[in-house]
């Protein structure tokens, strides 16, 4: 094979790049042959944005090359999941003035947190610590304390870490952009967690996206790649063999001889418009787009294909209980995807207005349906990648975007919490059978190894092989917060 001329600015015996690119008559964009090619080292792609990684390789030695993301929006309590808190039982339907646990509260913080200080005419407060609504007991060989509502995942807690102190600043449900992205939504759109990795590394399939989302999103969280580009949103997955995606069906009952056809017409019309205006990333992000739509029209409903999984693995995710059968679905799908080299999955569960686990009033029945839904279903992924040999480079996070307060709003329910809140990790080089951080006695406060959403973003980053500060973006210049820090105690 004839050497290709390695030089920035021309290739193919001195014709320029670009042109060499557009006029390749192989049904690809220019783009994505491109990066195909330098990644084959047949020719080098052009100069990354200052900060990328050479051709899609990690900064450093990764540890994982996988991320499943598991969202569950709405708020989750931590108090009835993963950080039980026997003195709220102990003293529930008393204010906090009434317990020794008095003079470890900041009056100030609480009336910011909407918790146990609204008074009566007599100056007496009205909301009281709401009592568990759920039992707990210890799980695994590590012997951690987990609620009775999530048995399928407490008995993975020896593969777990818990973080028990993670706080956010955004008391409300724009704390599920905060995140995601690390950012206030007040303070502007930024870039998600999984554009930034979908920014960072190369492909590990060019059949599939390297950035999918299953479930709904809310407006306020729907995209990713803000000043990233189009290119780095997640693309929308639906676990339906017959319509996975919006627009993945070909038109008309065209045969796929057809299809390359037309392809390959407009394919040649887009890398045309992509020599005339080769800086346009909206341009370039369709292209990418369409080019590889037209390759998932197959790939696709192939991994969404779950009637050839066995039975027994079936209902390892749950698929034949009517309670657990949606999520199992995704979940099982997740595995799928996995297997097949799809970087970054975010799963979202509950979305819908404020998100289903949005308990201000009837907590218990609230959790009770919703961890019946996502406990065995969750259990079942971590614990198939566990025996295909695909946890070990594969993290899988559990997050809510903050926990519900120590007392209680209305009756029976818990208000937001940002305070104090949990979420867990495992795989990809984390430790199991741990637990991080605390909050206080009435998960009020974090208390130890506090850490700051963008702590997480950090540490799967590390796992990854990618340094953030090398991620930056000419003219974007972003916070010390805004990178974190790897929690180095959960990391093997």
């Amino acid at each position: 094979m004839t050497d290709i001329k390695q030089d920035s600015d021309s290739c193919a015996g001195g014709v320029h790049r670009r042109a060499f690119l557009a006029d390749m008559g192989l049904g690809f964009t220019g783009l994505a042959l491109g990066a195909m090619l330098a990644r084959d080292g047949v020719v080098r792609a052009e100069a990354p944005a200052e900060g990328v990684p050479p051709n899609g390789q990690a900064h450093f030695t990764p540890k994982a090359k996988n991320v499943v993301w598991l969202f569950m929006n709405g708020g989750v309590s931590h108090m009835e999941s993963f950080d039980p808190k026997p003195e709220l039982t102990k003293y529930g339907g008393k204010s906090i003035n009434e317990t020794p646990h008095k003079e470890t509260q900041n009056p100030e913080k609480l009336k910011l947190a909407r918790v146990t200080v609204v008074n009566d005419a007599n100056g007496q407060q009205r909301n009281k610590l709401y009592p568990l609504q759920v039992g707990h007991r210890k799980y695994g060989e590590a012997g951690i304390e987990l609620s009775d509502w999530v048995p399928h995942m407490g008995s993975c807690v020896d593969d777990l870490s818990i973080v028990r102190s993670m706080w956010t600043t955004d008391d409300n449900h724009g704390a599920q952009t905060q995140f995601h992205s690390g950012r206030h939504m007040l303070d502007g759109e930024y870039p998600t967690l999984g554009a930034w990795v979908h920014y960072g590394l190369g492909s590990l399939n060019d059949n599939l996206p390297q950035f999918i989302s299953m479930g709904n999103r809310e407006y306020w969280n729907a995209k990713d790649g803000h000043y990233l580009g189009p290119a780095h949103d997640a693309i929308p997955i639906c676990v339906d063999p017959n319509n996975p995606l919006d627009f993945g069906k070909s038109a008309g009952g065209l045969s796929r001889e057809e299809q390359q056809i037309g392809f390959d017409l407009v394919g040649g019309l887009n890398r045309l418009k992509g020599v005339e205006y080769p800086n346009d990333s909206a341009l370039a992000a369709r292209i990418k787009a369409y080019e590889l739509a037209f390759r998932m029209q197959t790939s696709v409903p192939d991994v969404l294909n779950l009637n050839v999984e066995t039975q027994a693995t079936q209902q390892l995710y749950g698929l034949d209980d009517p309670a657990t059968r949606d999520f199992g679905m995704q979940m099982l799908a997740t595995r799928r995807f996995i297997e097949r080299g799809v970087r970054f999955i975010q799963v979202q569960h509950g979305a819908g207005g404020a998100g289903v686990w949005d308990a201000h009033g009837g907590l218990k029945a609230n959790h009770e349906k919703n961890f019946k839904a996502v406990d065995k279903p969750i259990a079942g992924l971590l614990k198939d990648l566990k025996q295909r040999g695909l946890l070990d480079s594969t993290i899988v996070l559990f997050a809510s975007e903050f926990g519900r307060t120590p007392g209680t709003q209305g009756s029976d329910g818990r208000d937001h919490h940002i305070y104090g809140f949990s979420v867990w990790m495992a795989g990809g080089g984390i430790k199991g059978g741990l637990v991080h951080g605390a909050t206080d006695e009435i998960g009020f406060h974090a208390v130890e190894n506090r850490h700051y959403v963008t702590d997480i973003h950090a540490t799967i980053l590390h796992q990854l092989g990618l340094d953030s500060r090398r991620l930056e973006v000419p003219g974007r210049k972003r916070l010390d917060i805004d990178h974190g820090t790897p929690i180095r105690e959960i990391i093997v």
